[in-house]
């Protein structure tokens, strides 16, 4: 109950006389603007249908959402495809690359606005459009960006609070922690290491960004960085151009090395140590904060806008 109650996001109805309008281009197909953007949605199933104004309102939630962290929305034009399962829940989501990029989003028949206010997989989807493909062994990097960089950036949009992201870092990123036999990154392709590992190398480059620049910059502009080389989803490259381009952003060296201490060795990081220096744990699974920390500077600044 406590995850459910310090949930900020509600969106559904919210939408004022400012927000992009949402164009019917048939009876299963819709569209919007966002500054230069096209988005456009289908929704054949009929179930589906029959919700489609809270389903486009999180399509648009989740655009701004990505655009904020971005500073624009990743391409200039994707295709999102709804599609219909049993349940309640969102269930999956894949994002494709290439010329014309695509989603495919499966939603349960039953979905409420309950459950799409809690949902992340449309916000994880769609930060995939912001980098470009790379080879099979650094998939770690994809999925552990966007398993990152959603919960951060609808934190610093106000729709997650601070406590309810604090808390999921803590009781999920120790899944991303080499086990027994593992190696680095690049070469133990399990879940855990695969979202949650690449989750903490997210982690740990944005608070040493954070600490070389005195908090004036953050992974966020490297990513914005890697987007501006030309990097989105659109492009394929290998991991170390793309932690090259996002170095040379922000005028610091920080992925690059990071990756290759993390990439063939397991690497392992001292969480308990990490979440102390930040001055943020979990007492009865209440955030708790101590900001006589060394590094509560940096976590104050982490999940702000």
């Amino acid at each position: 109950m406590l995850r459910i109650a310090i949930l900020l996001l509600v969106f559904c109805g919210s939408l004022s006389a400012g927000e992009p309008e949402i164009e019917t281009l048939s009876d299963s197909e819709f569209a919007f603007d966002i500054n230069g953007s096209r988005i456009s949605v289908e929704i054949r199933d009929r179930v589906l249908r029959g919700k489609k104004d809270m389903l486009l309102d999180w399509v648009l939630y989740s655009t701004k959402t990505v655009q904020h962290y971005y500073g624009r929305f990743p391409v200039k034009s994707v295709h999102i495809k709804l599609q219909v399962t049993g349940g309640h829940a969102v269930r999956f989501g894949q994002a494709f690359g290439g010329d014309s990029p695509f989603l495919r989003i499966v939603i349960g028949e039953n979905i409420t606005p309950e459950m799409l206010r809690k949902d992340w997989i449309m916000v994880h989807e769609m930060v995939h459009l912001a980098m470009a493909d790379v080879p099979d062994e650094h998939r770690w990097w994809l999925e552990g960006l966007a398993t990152y960089v959603e919960s951060v950036a609808r934190a610093q949009l106000g729709h997650l609070s601070e406590e309810f992201v604090w808390n999921g870092f803590i009781n999920r990123m120790p899944h991303g922690l080499p086990k027994h036999g593992d190696r680095g990154l690049d070469l133990t392709p399990t879940w855990g290491r695969t979202y949650w590992g690449g989750a903490i190398f997210c982690m740990l480059a944005d608070i040493e960004i954070r600490k070389l620049t005195e908090n004036r910059l953050s992974l966020r502009d490297a990513l914005r960085g890697v987007l501006d080389a030309g990097l989105s989803m659109h492009a394929s490259s290998s991991a170390m151009q793309v932690f090259e381009s996002a170095d040379d952003a922000i005028g610091v060296d920080v992925l690059v090395p990071l990756y290759l201490k993390m990439k063939a060795d397991p690497y392992p990081v001292d969480l308990e140590a990490l979440w102390a220096s930040l001055g943020v744990s979990l007492e009865n699974d209440q955030v708790v904060y101590n900001d006589a920390a060394p590094l509560a500077h940096v976590r104050k600044k982490l999940l702000k806008s």
